[in-house]
């Protein structure tokens, strides 16, 4: 059962592009939800926008694009853009921001302020995010961030493998980021077995992403 607003109920307003926006009021997270994939219904357009008023935050879902957008008003405004390659990533993050607003999002993908980045190659895209994180602290949270959404830890327990199963044509933004973070950490890189996928990376264990990983377990 989805933990209740509190306080409640809460309130968002759904937009298309149509002028036939929807007000609702909902009890949860899972009533917001129900709500959105209704007005969903029917509809087709390149936009589509939730937005928690109260709160001065947006996401908005953009498929022709493929694009996520999120921002959030205040003392610190912001908007991030996220690149979606596959379609069953847009009600994920709708549930998402149902549930804990512009924060919910923030290990849902490499999140950049720049929308023009989305435009550039997947590499430079995984390069430029790499960048950001400067410490150990905020790179091992990414490097787990990257491991929980597809890893697995070898059954002989001394390898984390990433991107588990994947080509290599799939994920190379993440990849290409994830390579960066290996060095950045001084995280020590093996070979896969022969009969590894070819987009699987394979990292020996180290302390530090023992400990990271038990957070995302």
């Amino acid at each position: 059962m989805a933990r209740p607003y509190r306080p409640g109920p809460k309130q968002f307003v759904f937009s298309a592009g149509d002028g036939n926006d929807q007000h609702v009021s909902v009890a949860d997270p899972q009533g917001a939800n129900t709500a959105f994939t209704a007005f969903l219904q029917g509809r087709e357009s390149d936009t589509y926008t939730i937005r928690d008023e109260p709160a001065g935050q947006s996401l908005v879902l953009r498929p022709s694009l493929g694009v996520i957008s999120r921002t959030r008003d205040g003392d610190q405004p912001s908007s991030e853009h996220l690149k979606v390659n596959r379609g069953n990533r847009y009600l994920p993050s709708a549930w998402l921001f149902f549930e804990n607003g512009y924060a919910g999002l923030d290990h849902f993908g490499q999140w950049f302020s720049d929308l023009s980045l989305l435009d550039a190659s997947p590499e430079t895209r995984g390069a430029a995010r790499a960048a950001t994180f400067t410490t150990e602290a905020t790179a091992i949270e990414e490097v787990g961030r990257i491991w929980a959404d597809s890893g697995i830890v070898d059954p002989s327990d001394q390898y984390y493998v990433f991107f588990d199963s994947h080509d290599v044509d799939d994920d190379r933004a993440e990849r290409a980021e994830l390579l960066q973070l290996i060095e950045f950490l001084g995280l020590e890189r093996a070979d896969a077995p022969a009969e590894a996928a070819g987009g699987e990376v394979w990292v020996r264990t180290d302390p530090r992403l023992d400990a990271e990983s038990a957070r995302w377990a």
